[in-house]
This record gives C-alpha cells, sequence and structure tokens, in this order.
C-alpha cells in the first residue's frame, strides 16, 4: 500500500525511477503540480473565452476563430513530443518554472493585440509555453506518484480542468465587462505559477541527484511486435481524435451555439460553458483511480462510447436538456484520459516524457485542427448543424477493441493494465 507524505518526501526514502511503487506518494508536490497545471489551463482558457468579445470587436469569422484555437494548439501539437523526448533524455528541473514565464508573456500580448495578426501571435507563444509544461509536469506525476499512477495523472489532470472550468466565469465577470485589456492581471497568475513550479525544480533536481547514487532497475518492456505497437497508437490517436475534436469544438463554440438557439447574453452563456468544463473536471479526476481499481482499457470503453448517447441528444433538447446532456457528456468523455495517459505509458516505458508529450501534443492539436474545419464548415452550414454533426464521433470509441490487454503488455492473463 502507498504511503502519503505532505510537502518534499525524504530524499533518502526516492526509489529508483523504474519502480514507482517502491516510492511514497508526495502529495505535496503533486498539489504543486495540479496548481500550476489549474493555473496554466486557466490562462490559456482566456483566448477561447474572450471569443465573443473579439469577434465583435474585430469583426472576426468563426474560421478565424477556428485558427486562432489552432495556433494555440498546433504549437503544442508539434513541440510537445520533441519537449518531452528531450526531457526523457536530458532532464530539466527548471524548465517548468520557465514553461509558466512563457505563458506570462503570451498572456501580457494577448492583453495589448489590436489586431487578429498579434491575437494569433499571441496564441502560439501561450501553446507553447504550455507545450513545455505537460509533458515535464505529468512525467514528475508519475515519479511523485508511489506507484498509483492512476490517481497521480487523475489528481494532475483535474488541477488542468478546473482551470479550464473556471476560464467561463473569468469571463462573466472580468474579461467581458472589463474588456481584453484586463486580461493582462492574470500576468500575476503566470507568476505565482512560476514560484509552485520552482519548488518543484528544487525536489525534482534533489531526486536526480538521489537516483543518480542507486543502480537503475531494468525497464520491462512489453511484449508486443512492432506493428502491434503501431496499430496501438493509431487506435489511440482515434480516440483521442473523437474526444477531443468535440470537447475542443464545445469549448470554441458552445457558446455562440447557446446564444443563437436559446438567445442568451454573452455572460449567460459563459456560465453554461462553466457547468460543461466543471463536469469535465469532475470526469477526470474519477477516471484514474477507477482505472487502477477496475483497469484502463475498461474505463476508456465506457468513457468514449457511453458519451454519445448524450453529444448525440444536445442539439435537439430545451436549455435545460441541452446543458444536462453537457454535462453528462463532459463526466463521461472526459474520465478516459489519465488511463489514456498511463496505458500509452506502459506501451513505452522508459519514454514517460515522449510519451505524455505525444498524448497531449496529439490531443491538442487534433482537436483545435477540427474546430478550425468545423468553424468554417459554421461560416456555410450554421453552428447549430455543426454541433449535429459532431455529435458522431464518440462512435469512434468501438476501435478500442483492438488495443493490447495486459496480457500482451505484460504477459499476465488477468487484466489490470
Amino acid at each position: 500500500m502507498a504511503v502519503f507524505s505532505f510537502g518534499l518526501p525524504s530524499m533518502t526514502a526516492v526509489s529508483n525511477l523504474a519502480s514507482p511503487a517502491r516510492q511514497r506518494m508526495s502529495t505535496g508536490i503533486i498539489a504543486a503540480l495540479s496548481t500550476s497545471h489549474l493555473l496554466n489551463d486557466l490562462m490559456q482558457f482566456l483566448l477561447p473565452a474572450l471569443y465573443p468579445l473579439l469577434k465583435d470587436a474585430y469583426g472576426l469569422s468563426y474560421l478565424q476563430i477556428g485558427l486562432l484555437t489552432l495556433a494555440q494548439q498546433i504549437t503544442a501539437c508539434i513541440l510537445q513530443p520533441a519537449f518531452g523526448l528531450y526531457g526523457d533524455l536530458r532532464p530539466k528541473p527548471y524548465w517548468l518554472a520557465l514553461s509558466l514565464a512563457i505563458v506570462g508573456i503570451g498572456v501580457f500580448l494577448l492583453a495589448t493585440a489590436n489586431s487578429f495578426g498579434l491575437l494569433f501571435l499571441a496564441s502560439m507563444v501561450m501553446g507553447t509555453g504550455s507545450a513545455l509544461f505537460h509533458p515535464e509536469a505529468s512525467r514528475l506525476a508519475r515519479l511523485a506518484s508511489g506507484g498509483r499512477l492512476g490517481l497521480a495523472q487523475s489528481l494532475f489532470q483535474v488541477g488542468g480542468n478546473a482551470g479550464t472550468a473556471l476560464g467561463p466565469l473569468a469571463a462573466a465577470m472580468i474579461l467581458i465587462p472589463m474588456g481584453q485589456a484586463s486580461t493582462g492581471w492574470f500576468v500575476i497568475v503566470a507568476a505565482i505559477g512560476v514560484l509552485l513550479l520552482a519548488y518543484v525544480g528544487r525536489w525534482y533536481a534533489e531526486h536526480q541527484r538521489q537516483l543518480a547514487l542507486q543502480p537503475r532497475a531494468p525497464i520491462v518492456k512489453p511484449q508486443l511486435t512492432r506493428q502491434r505497437l503501431i496499430v496501438a497508437f493509431v487506435v489511440i490517436g482515434a480516440l483521442l481524435l473523437s474526444k477531443y475534436v468535440y470537447i475542443e469544438t464545445l469549448k470554441s463554440y458552445y457558446a455562440f451555439f447557446l446564444i443563437e438557439k436559446f438567445g442568451l447574453s454573452k455572460e449567460e452563456s459563459q456560465l453554461y460553458l462553466f457547468l460543461f468544463l466543471g463536469a469535465i473536471a469532475a470526469g477526470t479526476f474519477i477516471g484514474g483511480p477507477v482505472g487502477d481499481r477496475f483497469g484502463r482499457l475498461a474505463v476508456v470503453w465506457v468513457s468514449i462510447l457511453g458519451a454519445l448517447p448524450f453529444t448525440l441528444l444536445l442539439p435537439h433538447l430545451d436549455l435545460f436538456g441541452t446543458a444536462l446532456m453537457s454535462v453528462l457528456a463532459g463526466l463521461v468523455l472526459a474520465s478516459a484520459f489519465s488511463a489514456i495517459v498511463v496505458y500509452a505509458q506502459e506501451l513505452l516505458p522508459g519514454k514517460v516524457g515522449m510519451v505524455a508529450g505525444f498524448v497531449f501534443g496529439f490531443a491538442f492539436g487534433v482537436g483545435a485542427l477540427g474546430a478550425a474545419v468545423l468553424g468554417g464548415l459554421a461560416d456555410m452550414i450554421g453552428i447549430i448543424a455543426v454541433f449535429q454533426l459532431c455529435a458522431f464521433l464518440p462512435i469512434l470509441g468501438v476501435l478500442t477493441i483492438f488495443l493490447p490487454r495486459s496480457a500482451e503488455l505484460h504477459g499476465r492473463a488477468k487484466e489490470t493494465a
């Protein structure tokens, strides 16, 4: 049974990197990572939270809004696997603090931008900081997990989802009433994140020193052929596509959908978006420990396919029904992500940073690309019709049947992955 310790763990008790189950879970480090994830994703959501305001102020089309989402997320898609692999090979304890500093620069640029081109630049800078943050932070959450990998990833992820969920509240109470320039106040949030991650960096540096004094245990590789691994990652990519294109579409356009269909104000639409994103945060927390208990693949099956009835009903109901379906869809869809991250890391042990970078990067990139394409489609057929089309995305969950079971990964008959 894992033992919990608050604050920094005893450095003499830190075990080998390849044997996380021998560690004690450091809740101090997990809490710092989760909180900094909250701050990062809150700042990342400032851009989509401003979309209703920016659309009117600069006469943006749905396609241009989709391109801003793409600029922010495609940098993550391209850079995260590279940052993750470099961190696997040459760990940099203070890269995490640097990542929030870059995000803070992007927030300042967003507050002062006065054209689509400058908004595009601000989006890319914020995306770059996020790309540096996620794979490193995910790797450290695994190091501090004490072997409870799903729980640690869920605690880390729920911070980010909570930050995203707070974005619409920030929009309704601060950004929309006070205007684009009020975004600049969130530079203070970035500074708080830098301080938190400097604390984590000191722990990681000491961990690396202790690790260098210990013999490294051999890494047990899964018993899979190269072709089987390729198929597994293609399927993971398809599952991430189904999940994140839907989520990014709602993040970018749900407010417009509610305004157009039900005549809500901008502030009211943000509160309903908060309900959807809050459900995602709750689902993320649930998925990790459930995966530890019942198996990662069981969570993936239920999460992706289980959301299909709710996504199909959402565009056809009244305001209450729409809000209810959005909450249920977000709750169910989000439960898979921590399970997918841990499962993918088990496919390629020893490259946990690169795998986390791939999962985060691909998820962000494909979600943003899908949102941009659907934004262009919305200009042609309307936002309500787009919501009716993207409701079918969770049907891709049937591809889970092609993922290797634990017997293939570890030579065990019982499913424990």
